[in-house]
């Protein structure tokens, strides 16, 4: 999915990853934690991409938001599971947007 432009200033929480090959539930778990992010507070929308190489970009009205969902007890857990079986490495990266433009045609 391709976001639309949110009220500016938002945060964007990039996570870049490469995943070891057995999958072993993975797909379930994500959709699971995508489900729940869509009914955090401030959760603004996401998009994502695989191949081979995964970037997943959400974003959020504030950083408050972002640290509640880092910390949320379900999603405790699915990053401990990530770390421990899904991901040969990965990167977090939060950026605050000051300006955005959206094209459709």
């Amino acid at each position: 999915m391709i976001a639309k432009t949110f009220k500016i200033p938002y945060y964007a929480v990039v996570f870049t990853s490469l995943r070891v090959e057995d999958e072993n539930s993975y797909s379930e778990m994500a959709d699971s934690m995508m489900e729940l992010a869509e009914i955090q507070p401030g959760f603004l929308g996401a998009e994502s991409v695989r191949n081979g190489f995964g970037i997943t970009v959400s974003y959020w009205e504030s950083i408050a938001a972002i640290e509640k969902w880092r910390s949320h007890p379900a999603h405790l857990i699915a990053q401990e599971r990530g770390k421990k079986n899904w991901y040969e490495k990965y990167a977090i990266r939060i950026c605050k947007v000051e300006s955005d433009s959206f094209f459709e045609k």
